[in-house]
Protein backbone atom coordinates (compact mmCIF):
# COMPACT_ATOMS: atom_id res chain seq x y z
CA UNK A 1 0.00 0.00 0.00
CA UNK A 2 1.11 3.89 -0.66
CA UNK A 3 1.63 6.32 2.08
CA UNK A 4 -0.15 9.44 0.65
CA UNK A 5 3.14 11.62 2.32
CA UNK A 6 5.28 9.85 -0.29
CA UNK A 7 5.44 11.62 -3.55
CA UNK A 8 4.65 10.07 -6.67
CA UNK A 9 6.20 10.48 -9.75
CA UNK A 10 5.05 9.86 -12.90
CA UNK A 11 6.77 8.73 -15.77
CA UNK A 12 7.17 11.07 -17.53
CA UNK A 13 8.23 13.33 -14.17
CA UNK A 14 11.31 10.70 -13.67
CA UNK A 15 12.05 10.49 -17.81
CA UNK A 16 12.18 14.69 -17.24
CA UNK A 17 14.22 14.29 -13.79
CA UNK A 18 17.01 11.73 -15.47
CA UNK A 19 17.11 14.41 -18.49
CA UNK A 20 17.84 17.02 -16.49
CA UNK A 21 20.63 15.30 -14.06
CA UNK A 22 22.32 13.94 -17.14
CA UNK A 23 22.19 17.62 -18.90
CA UNK A 24 23.62 19.10 -15.37
CA UNK A 25 25.84 16.07 -14.75
CA UNK A 26 27.50 17.20 -17.99
CA UNK A 27 27.56 20.76 -17.69
CA UNK A 28 29.37 20.52 -14.25
CA UNK A 29 31.87 17.84 -16.09
CA UNK A 30 32.82 20.55 -19.16
CA UNK A 31 33.08 23.16 -16.52
CA UNK A 32 35.56 20.88 -14.36
CA UNK A 33 37.28 19.66 -17.69
CA UNK A 34 37.91 23.62 -18.54
CA UNK A 35 38.70 24.57 -15.26
CA UNK A 36 41.54 22.71 -14.21
CA UNK A 37 43.52 22.88 -17.14
CA UNK A 38 42.98 26.89 -16.91
CA UNK A 39 43.75 27.08 -13.27
CA UNK A 40 46.90 24.71 -13.95
CA UNK A 41 48.03 26.77 -16.49
CA UNK A 42 46.25 30.40 -16.97
CA UNK A 43 47.97 32.13 -13.80
CA UNK A 44 51.45 31.45 -15.10
CA UNK A 45 50.96 32.91 -18.60
CA UNK A 46 52.17 36.20 -19.57
CA UNK A 47 49.81 39.01 -19.06
CA UNK A 48 46.77 39.98 -21.77
CA UNK A 49 43.89 38.85 -23.18
CA UNK A 50 45.15 35.55 -23.94
CA UNK A 51 45.04 35.32 -19.68
CA UNK A 52 42.37 36.68 -19.37
CA UNK A 53 40.44 33.95 -21.68
CA UNK A 54 42.41 30.81 -19.93
CA UNK A 55 41.53 32.15 -16.65
CA UNK A 56 37.45 33.09 -17.42
CA UNK A 57 36.82 30.00 -19.78
CA UNK A 58 35.42 28.18 -16.99
CA UNK A 59 32.66 30.14 -17.19
CA UNK A 60 31.68 28.96 -20.41
CA UNK A 61 30.75 25.15 -18.14
CA UNK A 62 29.06 27.24 -15.80
CA UNK A 63 26.55 29.35 -18.36
CA UNK A 64 25.73 25.27 -19.51
CA UNK A 65 24.85 24.68 -15.83
CA UNK A 66 22.75 27.79 -16.08
CA UNK A 67 20.59 26.07 -19.20
CA UNK A 68 19.99 23.16 -17.99
CA UNK A 69 18.45 24.82 -14.78
CA UNK A 70 16.41 26.83 -16.90
CA UNK A 71 15.18 23.74 -19.33
CA UNK A 72 14.45 21.79 -15.94
CA UNK A 73 12.10 24.82 -14.72
CA UNK A 74 10.35 25.37 -18.08
CA UNK A 75 9.42 21.34 -17.76
CA UNK A 76 8.40 21.33 -14.67
CA UNK A 77 4.59 21.51 -13.73
CA UNK A 78 3.26 25.06 -12.44
CA UNK A 79 3.47 23.95 -8.59
CA UNK A 80 6.67 22.44 -8.66
CA UNK A 81 8.09 25.40 -10.72
CA UNK A 82 6.80 27.88 -8.25
CA UNK A 83 8.10 26.17 -5.12
CA UNK A 84 11.45 26.19 -6.83
CA UNK A 85 10.83 29.96 -7.65
CA UNK A 86 10.13 30.67 -4.60
CA UNK A 87 12.98 28.71 -3.14
CA UNK A 88 15.34 30.62 -5.27
CA UNK A 89 13.78 33.94 -4.45
CA UNK A 90 13.85 33.06 -0.82
CA UNK A 91 18.06 31.91 -1.35
CA UNK A 92 18.68 35.34 -3.22
CA UNK A 93 17.36 37.32 -0.69
CA UNK A 94 19.42 35.59 2.14
CA UNK A 95 22.44 35.76 -0.15
CA UNK A 96 21.45 39.53 -0.32
CA UNK A 97 21.03 40.07 3.55
CA UNK A 98 24.70 37.53 4.24
CA UNK A 99 26.69 39.18 1.95
CA UNK A 100 25.49 43.34 2.95
CA UNK A 101 25.80 42.48 5.98
CA UNK A 102 29.64 41.18 5.27
CA UNK A 103 29.92 44.25 4.02
CA UNK A 104 29.94 46.19 6.98
CA UNK A 105 31.99 43.28 8.90
CA UNK A 106 34.88 44.15 6.17
CA UNK A 107 34.71 47.62 7.21
CA UNK A 108 35.36 46.78 10.77
CA UNK A 109 38.38 44.81 9.92
CA UNK A 110 37.03 41.57 8.61
CA UNK A 111 39.19 39.90 6.09
CA UNK A 112 38.02 40.75 2.32
CA UNK A 113 35.85 37.66 0.75
CA UNK A 114 36.60 36.13 -2.58
CA UNK A 115 33.47 36.84 -4.63
CA UNK A 116 33.39 32.60 -5.45
CA UNK A 117 32.24 32.67 -1.65
CA UNK A 118 28.64 34.10 -2.92
CA UNK A 119 28.15 31.54 -5.12
CA UNK A 120 28.58 29.17 -2.34
CA UNK A 121 26.48 30.87 0.08
CA UNK A 122 23.47 31.13 -2.85
CA UNK A 123 23.71 27.08 -3.79
CA UNK A 124 23.74 26.57 -0.01
CA UNK A 125 20.58 28.88 0.90
CA UNK A 126 18.89 27.66 -2.38
CA UNK A 127 19.19 23.69 -1.10
CA UNK A 128 18.08 24.64 2.06
CA UNK A 129 15.13 26.99 1.19
CA UNK A 130 14.00 23.93 -1.10
CA UNK A 131 14.49 21.53 1.52
CA UNK A 132 12.48 23.48 3.63
CA UNK A 133 9.92 23.96 1.27
CA UNK A 134 9.18 20.65 -0.10
CA UNK A 135 9.17 19.41 3.80
CA UNK A 136 6.55 22.28 4.45
CA UNK A 137 4.49 21.40 1.71
CA UNK A 138 4.02 18.02 2.45
CA UNK A 139 2.66 18.91 6.45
Amino acid sequence: MHNSAEPRFSANERKHSQQYLRELGSSIAIYLAIMVPSLMYGPGMAEGLLKTAALTAPVLGFFLMIWAIARQVQRMDEYQRRLTLESLSLAAAITAAITFTYGFLENAGYPRLSMFVVWGIMGSAWAIAGLLRCWTARR
